[in-house]
């Protein structure tokens, strides 16, 4: 084997230092920690068995009140949406209701007015079945007409158009006649009596 020059030596010598400056900053420094027998820097210390324990407890914490949290709203939005759809089953026809009261008004009216003026049975019966036909339906709808004759006065109930002295004592305060007939659906007022109060 022939002996390197000294000229060959140097060049050689060159190239490497060329490479060395090829490298990143971190092989670098890779490098010099190797040849210094240390690590390098950049290497974080691991967390312990414990410490990672410790912080996966802590988010098994958060998330099980996040959970629970969420399924507490969702719980009150079902209760709300089945309350909301109940009460919109039950007032639904609310609205088909209270167009056909008039009607019941009229066919009252009709009735008092054949009788009064004596017109033959055979109508009089036919008029209170179509009534009764149409009323029964309404109250299976839940529909209730107001029993307000005779009883106290009550604001929530009742619309007083007039007063007029008492018959009687104990009519005092009291309803004393019935103008129009007030109507309950479902155990909510749809439409107040209009009544004369005894004073």
């Amino acid at each position: 084997m022939s002996k390197k020059t000294k000229p060959d030596q140097e060049r050689e010598m060159e190239k490497q230092e060329d490479l060395n400056e090829m490298d990143s900053p971190e092989e670098k420094e890779s490098k010099s920690a190797e040849k210094k027998g240390g690590k390098s820097k950049d290497k974080k210390k691991k967390p312990s068995c414990a410490e990672e324990l410790e912080e996966m407890k802590i988010q098994y914490v958060e998330l099980n009140n996040k959970f629970l949290r969420l399924f507490a709203d969702f719980d009150n939005y079902r209760k709300n949406c089945n309350k909301d759809k109940i009460e919109l089953i039950r007032t639904a026809s609310q609205g088909v209701i209270e167009g056909i009261l008039p009607v019941l008004d009229d066919f009252d009216r009709a009735m008092e007015a054949m009788k009064e003026h004596q017109a033959d049975e055979e109508t009089i019966n036919g008029v209170e079945l179509i009534f009764n036909k149409l009323f029964n339906f309404l109250k299976q709808k839940g529909l209730q007409p107001m029993d307000s004759k005779g009883k106290e006065f009550d604001t929530d109930f009742h619309d007083a158009i007039t007063q007029i002295p008492a018959p009687s004592e104990d009519l005092e305060g009291k309803v004393v006649d019935v103008v129009q007939k007030g109507y309950l659906l479902n155990d909510k007022i749809i439409r107040h009596a209009k009544v004369v109060v005894g004073k």
